[in-house]
């Protein structure tokens, strides 16, 4: 009897998978075509005809240094405020997910709370809010609101982490003498931390992204020192070549901060080493499971077996 894989796609399931890929293709063509059409065609304002956002003319102030060290002060200034927030994000996180997961409910709830405020509060409303209640300056304003708003989503990767994780983990740690606290930092938190990081890096990218609502406390990051400080002192007709500009630095520094990602994600499931075939995986219950004889051959004085 002949074996029929049901999951196979059919004739008709591949001529309109095909059909469809050539009308998708055929649609971004046309998308990009008109595009290319729009962006070529001369500008007509107040009556006086103005070159196409090609013409090389709208791009003469990419030579200039001026230019470039502005920008470079702009990409350094959002640099600095993502990477301050991003560590304290990480702590505040770890801090959130560790209340979060108590067995005592008079702490998991009112972190719960606290918790839902700061999910729901705009992140733009919260720099300003910081900006006028505290008087910490634009850049201490844009860093709490970030670590404020992204350390609790942070915290609730890491407790879904936990969760997931079996529980042999946290009863094989507490059975060899382990507290509570020390099982938590030393045997799950590694491993949720690990099972996360893919969310953790997307949440870090967004928020690389949020401090460019720094302008609102006047803030210069990238987007208002290049579109707002740049647009005004070069003048309307170069907007869109200094989006342009703008969206390029970001797509770069995003891209490399997920590149980075799933590199350190390679190292991390390998045990810090570049992993080879034929490597035999590390099992976490069986690395407890020989500390635990470890531990009991101390307590007896014998030897553990080999």
């Amino acid at each position: 009897m002949s074996n029929i894989l049901f999951d196979a796609p059919g004739p008709k399931a591949r001529r309109r998978s095909r059909i469809i890929s050539i009308i998708g293709i055929v649609g971004i063509l046309a998308l990009g075509v008109w595009v290319y059409t729009i962006l070529a065609a001369p500008r007509v304002s107040g009556g006086v005809e103005t070159p196409s956002f090609l013409d090389p003319s709208r791009w003469d102030f990419l030579p200039y240094t001026e230019f470039w060290g502005s920008v470079g002060r702009g990409v350094l200034a959002t640099l600095q405020a993502a990477a301050v927030a991003a560590v304290g994000a990480l702590i505040l996180g770890v801090i959130f997910a560790l209340l979060r997961s108590s067995d005592h409910a008079v702490v998991r709830v009112p972190v719960a709370i606290v918790q839902e405020f700061l999910r729901g509060m705009p992140v733009l409303l919260m720099m300003l809010f910081i900006l006028l209640l505290a008087s910490t300056g634009a850049f201490w304003a844009v860093v709490i609101a970030l670590v404020l708003y992204n350390g609790t989503l942070i915290g609730e990767a890491l407790r879904a982490g936990l969760v997931a994780l079996p529980r042999g983990q946290r009863e094989a740690a507490l059975a060899i003498g382990m507290r509570s606290l020390q099982s938590r930092m030393l045997v799950e938190f590694p491993q949720a931390f690990r099972q996360m990081l893919p969310i953790i890096v997307a949440q870090l990218v967004v928020l690389l992204k949020d401090t460019a609502l720094g302008y609102i406390v006047a803030y210069p990051e990238l987007i208002r020192t290049v579109i707002y400080n740049l647009g005004s002192y070069y003048g309307n007709r170069y907007l869109l070549s200094l989006f342009v500009v703008t969206l390029v630095i970001y797509l770069a520094i995003n891209l490399s901060i997920s590149w980075f990602a799933r590199w350190l994600s390679r190292r991390t499931a390998s045990g810090g080493r570049k992993a080879k075939r034929g490597d035999a995986a590390v099992d976490p219950d069986q690395a407890i499971l020989v500390a635990q004889a470890n531990a009991s051959s101390r307590q007896t004085g014998n030897a553990p077996g080999l």
